[in-house]
């Protein structure tokens, strides 16, 4: 099949802000038969009815707009097949697509996911990158299959991931990466010379959905990987750990230099407070010491660190993360 990009037909899918600039991209460049997203959901304090970033977009737009509950039923599959796609492009949709529907498009299915495929399939992989202490990540166009995550790749571009990068700002930058890899996909395809470069199945890694638990902070773990993990949970879930009977997220932190004054002391346990700063709070870790710099106490806004420490009365001694219990601490 060979048709000019503004004719070609294309069926996109795909829900969160992550899908945004992929599908601003692809309403310049093809001819968009549908958006389908998911369904409204209640979010925040007042559990209101919240559609996904890319359905009020579409809606924005006049776009042609569905939002099923599932795609695993034969109204589903012959309401797409009614639609007569070319390509169906899937970003961040957050469902697994049913073979049936993947097989309708004659030039394909397509995706694409922020990461270096074959490493972090799944759904999280730039919290799970930043975590690990990657220092480069990507983006990965693919030929979509049943498998997760799994089909012939298109086209890969690799990027840095800065030192203090959080999660939130590497995803912005990924998601316009996606945008432009996508289009040049679709021109591969389109014009039949895409290649089709299989994944390596035995260097293929796996991560799944982030729960509030996978922000909470294990101090006996080393500085540096504590640090990782408060950029990767920003913004959510948040790294956090117990101070008292409270919970306090940390949104800023640092491993401490060795050559620093306040060197960690020894045979302190891991949570302790070191010293108590302007700057932060230094804290004791499993390998080094943590310097806290930007805190939310349960309840409050967000403060330095140091700010914090003289309104909250941090002490040299009092121990974090235990249990949610400390010691020293009045």
């Amino acid at each position: 099949m060979s048709k000019p990009l503004a004719q070609l037909r294309v069926l996109f899918l795909g829900s969160p802000s992550f899908a945004l600039p992929a599908l601003r991209a692809l309403e310049e460049t093809v001819s968009l038969v549908a958006v389908i997203s998911q369904p409204d959901r209640p979010a925040g304090r007042g559990r209101q009815m919240t559609a996904p970033a890319v359905a009020r977009h579409a809606r924005e737009r006049g776009l042609p707009l569905w939002q099923p509950k599932g795609l695993r039923n034969p109204a589903a599959i012959q309401q797409i097949t009614d639609l007569a796609p070319d390509l169906l492009v899937t970003v961040a949709y957050g469902r697994i697509i049913p073979a049936e529907i993947l097989a309708i498009p004659p030039l394909g299915p397509l995706n694409a996911h922020p990461s270096l495929l074959p490493a972090y399939r799944g759904a999280s992989p730039i919290q799970r990158a930043i975590a690990d202490g990657q220092t480069e990540t990507g983006v990965t166009i693919i030929f979509q299959t049943a498998a997760l995550d799994a089909g012939d790749i298109i086209l890969q571009q690799r990027v840095a991931i800065g030192p203090e990068e959080t999660a939130g700002q590497l995803e912005v930058r990924l998601a316009d990466l996606a945008a432009s890899l996508l289009v040049d996909a679709v021109r591969l395809v389109a014009g039949g010379g895409a290649p089709h470069r299989p994944q390596n199945e035995a260097a293929a890694t796996y991560v799944g959905k982030l729960t509030k638990e996978d922000g909470r902070i294990d101090w006996t773990r080393p500085a540096r990987a504590i640090a990782n993990l408060v950029r990767a949970m920003d913004p959510w879930p948040s790294a956090y750990t117990h101070r008292g009977a409270g919970l306090l997220k940390i949104w800023r932190a640092r491993p401490e230099e060795a050559e620093a004054p306040a060197a960690p002391v020894q045979g302190e346990e891991p949570g302790t407070v070191l010293a108590v700063t302007e700057e932060g709070i230094l804290a004791q870790t499993g390998e080094g010491a943590l310097r806290v710099l930007e805190v939310q106490p349960e309840g409050g806004r967000r403060m330095g660190a140091g700010a914090y420490a003289r309104g909250h009365r941090v002490q040299t001694g009092e121990r974090w993360g235990a249990g949610g219990g400390t010691r020293a601490l009045c």
